[in-house]
């Protein structure tokens, strides 16, 4: 029952902060610019305030911060996932302020934003060896301790899935609910294996989340912007291989999968044939460009993400 506290103070904090940061935006008539390859019926979204990950982010680091220390569960797991947050949002935080100072839809290059989310992940890596939190990455037949070989696939696996998040981020509500729903996931997993600690990080942000989710389901008063999305995302993946199960988000992160595939396959064949497989990637817009309303979009991914979710945790 005591972890219930922490989700309720990162919910009422987003809750109670977010109006303010919203009618700040407003009034400084700062906002997303919408892609000008994407659907035309998306231009109405132009001008909704953005970077409202940071408000979510925030309440996550000062919640998770102050209830780890008051549980006693302020161990290297959560700094490692603490940092996680920090820094993957610090990036986000970086391109979103160029990109809403320059008035249009980019920020950090490709480049700069890969070599960041790279260095970074080797530093969370480093904090993992630092306070001694035992990675593990199980095969079939074996399991890789080789501390080289988890750093490599460390820069991987939480640049891949903090990208992936942010492909996914692109419907109002559709990224924040399949959060919502991988973040309880993990929670589940998290108390199966008497991981309290990570259960705590898992509730911070599902509490978090439920917040933003009242501003941003349709029509959105506010998007998470990539503050918000890279930071989920590496959370996600540094989530999965503190529980030295790194495999299971490719089930339980089955949309951000699909999502990411869905652009590789796109860029590929356009490149390589001239012709592209999907209207439109990420797939989500496929859908929209294929007759389907934005809000079906959201529901039948909720719903897939939903099955995934808990497939895995029945099966496996």
């Amino acid at each position: 029952m005591e972890l219930v506290l922490p989700l309720s103070i990162s919910f009422a904090l987003t809750v109670s902060l977010m109006p303010f940061f919203i009618g700040y935006f407003n009034y400084k008539k700062i906002g997303q610019t919408t892609r000008e390859e994407g659907p035309k019926w998306h231009e109405v979204k132009t001008g909704t305030p953005t970077m409202g990950g940071t408000v979510f982010v925030s309440a996550i680091l000062f919640t998770l911060l102050v209830s780890a220390k008051l549980m006693n569960l302020l161990n290297g797991q959560v700094w490692m996932i603490w940092l996680t947050f920090l820094l993957f949002g610090g990036i986000g935080f970086i391109d979103d302020f160029i990109s809403i100072f320059k008035k249009q839809n980019e920020g950090l290059t490709a480049k700069q934003k890969f070599v960041a989310q790279l260095l970074f992940s080797g530093i969370i890596i480093l904090i993992a060896i630092a306070t001694g939190v035992q990675l593990v990455i199980p095969m079939y037949f074996f399991n890789i301790t080789s501390v080289m070989l988890i750093v490599v696939f460390a820069f991987l696996w939480i640049t891949g899935f903090s990208n992936a998040v942010n492909l996914t981020d692109g419907l109002d509500g559709l990224a924040t609910g399949l959060n919502i729903i991988a973040y309880s996931a993990y929670f589940a997993l998290a108390l199966r294996t008497k991981n309290m600690a990570v259960a705590l990080v898992c509730l911070t942000v599902v509490g978090a989340l439920l917040g933003f989710l009242i501003y941003n389901k349709k029509p959105a008063k506010i998007f998470m912007g990539d503050v918000g999305s890279l930071a989920l995302g590496a959370g996600l993946a540094v989530i999965s291989m503190v529980l030295n199960n790194p495999w299971s988000l490719l089930i339980i992160g089955i949309v951000f999968v699909i999502e990411t595939a869905s652009v590789i396959l796109q860029v590929a064949s356009f490149k390589l044939t001239g012709k592209r497989i999907f209207k439109m990637s990420p797939i989500h817009h496929h859908f929209e460009m294929s007759g389907w309303s934005e809000q079906k979009v959201v529901t039948v991914f909720w719903a897939v993400g939903m099955l995934a979710a808990g497939f895995y945790y029945m099966i496996f």
